[in-house]
């Protein structure tokens, strides 16, 4: 029996690039990731702050693309990792991947994949499909960061520190980036 090959129609978001220009866009977008990382609101009873990072994370992923977004994303990681103040707050380090919030950031990966495929696939179109764009890419950052910070709060707890506070949140930033993504696409062009 022959694999059948998958295949979708494809809408490019971002035409091939030189080299050159493709590490600058995913460096310009891990840098936008940053920027907005710095856009944190603690909240007392949770170690997870609401941040900017998810808006750019969205943003990002259905502005390049699959490849390119989780790409960024990978690359702002690294970024943090390697002792750049990127994160939340200015963070930077390893503390940051294995601390509450670390299956958050694993999960910005996921996110911008999900959000750059569906993108692709002309999903963000049409205003009344763009923001579920966006809320499934949530799902995709929502279910490593929940699973992981269930290590720090327990299991029963997880839901009400690390998803109840930010779900109204999180509905804002879906439609936000829905609104500017138009601009994102002639920024990337």
């Amino acid at each position: 029996m022959a694999l059948r090959t998958l295949t979708y129609p494809r809408t490019v978001l971002v035409p091939p690039l030189s080299r050159r220009a493709n590490l600058a866009l995913l460096l310009g977008a891990s840098l936008f990731i940053a920027l907005l990382a710095q856009v944190r609101v603690p909240l007392l009873f949770t170690p997870v702050p609401i941040t900017g990072q998810t808006l750019a994370v969205l943003l990002v992923g259905a502005a390049l693309g699959p490849r390119r977004g989780a790409l960024a994303v990978l690359l702002y990681l690294a970024e943090g990792l390697a002792g750049l103040p990127v994160f939340a707050g200015g963070g930077s380090g390893l503390a940051h991947l294995l601390g509450p919030t670390g299956g958050y950031l694993v999960g910005f990966v996921a996110a911008a994949w999900v959000a750059g495929f569906m993108a692709e696939q002309g999903w963000d179109r049409r205003g009344r499909t763009a923001w579920l764009v966006f809320l499934l890419a949530e799902v995709a950052l929502y279910l490593p960061g929940l699973a992981w910070l269930a290590l720090f709060v327990g299991p029963q707890r997880v839901l009400v520190l690390g998803l109840a506070p930010f779900v109204l949140g999180d509905v804002l930033k879906a439609l936000i980036a829905g609104a500017l993504l138009p601009t994102v696409w002639r920024w990337v062009r």
